[in-house]
């Protein structure tokens, strides 16, 4: 007969993760075995229940079905503690203050499906700012940044042996790169697993230590690292650089963030992929058109002015805007605003003239 798991926390069966949660936190800690008055037996049914009511996938097959069907490893009779982490629920205070001092993680880790399995070390990320032109932002740019980080070490090339020596089998974890622990707990003798501590994981130690980064393949140094910005990138916009970051013994290195921030520009903004630019032009132009030269993101432009132009409209200017590839082969548009600038004064030609125009319906 399958267990009723929303009893066992005591929840209602619409109860929230946070509520599962709290009470699967008052259980453990009313039941943990190695409290005075525990109850082991209810402590591991509290995990059972909260490994699959903290599970959307687990719990909507056991309100569904009274059973859930995650295969080895999930909750119910034959299962143990789920998907549930402990070390995650330890470290947010789970049983903070009552004296357990183990690693939940190691003893069950094994035990419910999750032994055997160590991670890849992995390096710190960085983050930086950087300042681009206006320009620079609509053509992309390259840059250099100078950082002061852990880095593979040149001297042997990230292998940790001094140079025409040879790396030889580990003798701590017999060339495996993890060692195997069993360790004894209150439900038994578990087998746990992780990296080697000598070797950081690779099976292999350097016969002669590089004297640079003392056989630890990295070491803190300056390094310049190149950053490639894409065109059109906007303000606020990350650029990521997979393995630019820290460097770690036996593991592969963090990553390198770049926060861009584009400064404005008093001629031209940007509006998706097209450029736009406000330009003034004198009544006379307007009226009877003109050529001008203009000074664009591409250099000097040549622009007809035609006859009639009215304040306010846009001239497009196809293929001067931004790019939309990386070969800056397809660009957007640039459009022209015209401002037509009316005279503050009019000479007694100037307004003679006008008012013949005047006259003339104009």
């Amino acid at each position: 007969m399958s267990k009723d798991y929303y009893n066992i926390l005591g929840v209602e069966r619409g109860a929230s993760k946070d509520e599962i949660k709290k009470a699967f936190r008052k259980l453990a800690h009313k039941y943990h075995p190695d409290k005075a008055g525990g109850d082991e037996a209810k402590f591991k049914e509290a995990g059972e229940a909260y490994s699959v009511l903290s599970d959307d996938k687990k719990r909507a097959e056991y309100d569904a079905y009274g059973q859930t069907f995650a295969g080895s490893g999930g909750a119910g009779p034959q299962g143990g503690f789920g998907g549930f982490d402990f070390n995650d629920f330890a470290q947010q205070g789970g049983f903070g203050g009552q004296g357990v001092e183990f690693d939940l993680g190691d003893i069950f880790g094994e035990f419910f499906g999750g032994g055997g399995r160590t991670r890849t070390k992995r390096g710190r990320d960085i983050s930086i700012d950087i300042e681009l032109s206006f320009k620079e932002s609509v053509f992309g740019v390259e840059r250099e940044v100078l950082l002061h980080k852990m880095s593979e070490c040149d001297e042997c090339g990230g292998r940790g042996a001094r140079a025409g020596t040879s790396l030889v089998s580990c003798e701590a974890c017999n060339g495996a790169g993890k060692v195997h622990e069993t360790k004894q707990t209150m439900l038994g003798a578990f087998s746990t697993t992780r990296g080697c501590e000598v070797c950081h994981g690779t099976g292999e130690v350097p016969k002669e230590k590089c004297g640079a980064c003392a056989g630890q393949g990295v070491t803190r140094r300056q390094q310049e690292i190149p950053i490639v910005v894409p065109p059109g990138i906007e303000s606020g916009e990350m650029v990521r650089l997979t393995g630019a970051g820290e460097a770690v013994p036996g593991g592969v290195a963090g990553d390198l963030y770049v926060k861009v921030h584009v400064k404005a520009d008093p001629a031209f903004k940007k509006e998706g992929n097209d450029l736009v630019m406000t330009h003034s032009v004198k009544l006379t132009d307007a009226i009877l058109g003109a050529k001008h030269e203009l000074e664009t993101l591409d250099g000097p432009l040549t622009v007809k002015i035609p006859a009639g132009v009215t304040h306010g409209e846009r001239l497009r200017v196809k293929g001067k805007g931004v790019p939309t590839d990386h070969t800056g082969n397809s660009r957007g548009n640039l459009y022209i605003k015209i401002d037509i600038k009316l005279p503050a004064k009019l000479s007694r030609k100037a307004k003679k003239l006008i008012e013949e125009l005047a006259q003339e319906g104009v």
